[in-house]
């Protein structure tokens, strides 16, 4: 795990860059005093500091049981935990470890926001403060709907209009009271608890944050976009997507990259990014170098600078693996950026039956990817379906390996996408059928039984 300890340090410099003055006050605390509960607002901005705990929190167990890769025999052989090769194959429990997993993670993370959000609400508003306690109540409201999203998403169905009402959701724990019991909402009600909280960040965000690694505004705006477009809610969707471009429409030329470097992106080069957040980092994904699927890479045109950035080859198989996090070494980024922003926008035109301006604002972005020694040739279509296909097909390879294709599965077999997963193991043939109930993935056991909530149907 040495690239999980090289992560770990570079967080860590770069969450001490974000707020020094917290950061040192962390470092030099004496440890009889370790357990003092914060009470100022430069206490609660420490603890939203935390980038092991509020930024590299997010699930990777989606993307573990995606499509976007694959891994030989051998290297599923090599993996030390059994939990990652149950996740690889859809088993239907026991994928992840007692006491210390993605759950809990983002639980841990979860009561740290209503630490800062109590906490907050205690001090008085006022003239002199405003702006900071605006900023750090926000920024809490941001990161809880944050973890609500990316949990509902891992481990919860489909959002469905129809049956959202009854279908089971997460526990909603908005206090810091230990002994409330777990109780599962609906899906409807998880999605109504995500919304509320970012709307209400939005508010209190600064348009420019101190660091990428804390919420702004734009931020807010796009991960509403995100929420919404899990719902298919496209109106909303467009709403949000539009107003977040509105703030920060900033796209990277890939002209400008190191293409040939290992990680062509790094957190100082990306303007792209609004906001950075990253999965879990697991051997599945960061220490076998998956394979990407071959009909991925062959999607690829020569002259489109993806191609270069995002793969590099495996000289003793000549396959590829995936190189193009946003995050660069630190990771794979699963946070906001503008291009998501843009294709999200791009979708929902289409869907609307807007062909021109859909076409329109994907070619933008697309152009940015283009060699610009060649001619971009930009897409047309001749009616929404085919500008929503063509929407749908660079949303995958463009949002490739950011967590966000477990949650694009789900929602795109709810339209009809009749989208089937297959993994081929040793001579044997696993399948995850549309909408199939594993696409919920199953609660911690441990979790279940201490909390004696309901698990989920398989």
């Amino acid at each position: 795990m040495n690239k999980l300890y090289k992560i770990i340090a570079a967080v860590l410099v770069i969450g001490c860059l974000t707020n020094a003055v917290g950061c040192k006050k962390f470092l030099d605390e004496k440890t009889s005093r370790k357990l003092a509960v914060p009470n100022t607002l430069m206490d609660f901005q420490a603890l939203l500091d935390n980038p092991l705990k509020i930024n590299y929190n997010s699930p990777s167990a989606g993307e573990i049981s995606s499509d976007s890769y694959y891994l030989t025999d051998e290297k599923w052989e090599s993996l030390a935990d059994e939990n990652e090769r149950r996740k690889y194959i859809w088993a239907k429990d026991n994928l992840f470890a007692a006491d210390s997993n993605e759950w809990a993670d983002i639980y841990q993370a979860i009561y740290f926001c209503n630490t800062v959000v109590a906490g907050v609400d205690k001090l008085t508003r006022t003239g002199s403060n405003a702006t900071e306690w605006n900023n750090v109540k926000g920024q809490a409201l941001y990161c809880r709907g944050n973890n609500y999203l990316d949990a509902v998403i891992i481990w919860s169905l489909a959002y469905d209009k129809q049956s959202s009402s009854s279908d089971l959701g997460l526990p909603l724990r908005l206090n810091t009271n230990f002994s409330e019991v777990s109780v599962r909402s609906s899906v409807q009600q998880t999605y109504e608890q995500i919304i509320e909280d970012v709307k209400s960040s939005v508010a209190l965000l600064p348009l420019v944050p101190l660091s990428k690694f804390r919420p702004s505004k734009s931020a807010a705006y796009g991960l509403l976009a995100r929420t919404y477009l899990s719902m298919r809610d496209y109106d909303n969707a467009y709403v949000y997507a539009d107003s977040c471009l509105s703030l920060n429409s900033t796209l990277l030329d890939y002209n400008t990259l190191k293409l040939e470097s290992n990680y062509p992106f790094t957190v100082a080069n990306n303007t792209e990014v609004i906001y950075f957040r990253f999965m879990n980092a697991t051997d599945i994904i960061y220490e076998t170098m998956p394979i990407v699927i071959p009909e991925t890479y062959g999607s690829y045109n020569a002259n489109d600078l993806r191609k270069q950035a995002f793969f590099k080859k495996n000289e003793e198989d000549e396959t590829y693996w995936f190189s193009g996090s946003y995050g660069g070494r630190l990771g794979l980024f699963c946070g906001v950026a503008t291009n998501e922003i843009f294709l999200i926008k791009a979708e929902c035109l289409a869907r609307a039956g807007k062909i021109t301006e859909s076409i329109k604002v994907l070619n933008a972005l697309l152009a940015e990817r283009w060699d610009k020694t060649k001619v971009y040739t930009p897409y047309f279509a001749a009616d929404a379906n085919e500008a929503l296909n063509i929407v749908l097909q660079e949303r995958r390879k463009e949002l490739l390996m950011t967590g966000l294709r477990w949650m694009d599965i789900k929602r795109l077999n709810k339209e009809g996408g009749n989208i089937m997963l297959t993994r081929t193991l040793k001579g044997q043939t696993y399948k995850l059928q549309p909408n199939d109930l594993r696409f919920a993935l199953p609660i911690p056991e441990d979790v279940i039984a201490l909390s004696g909530m309901i698990q989920n149907k398989r």
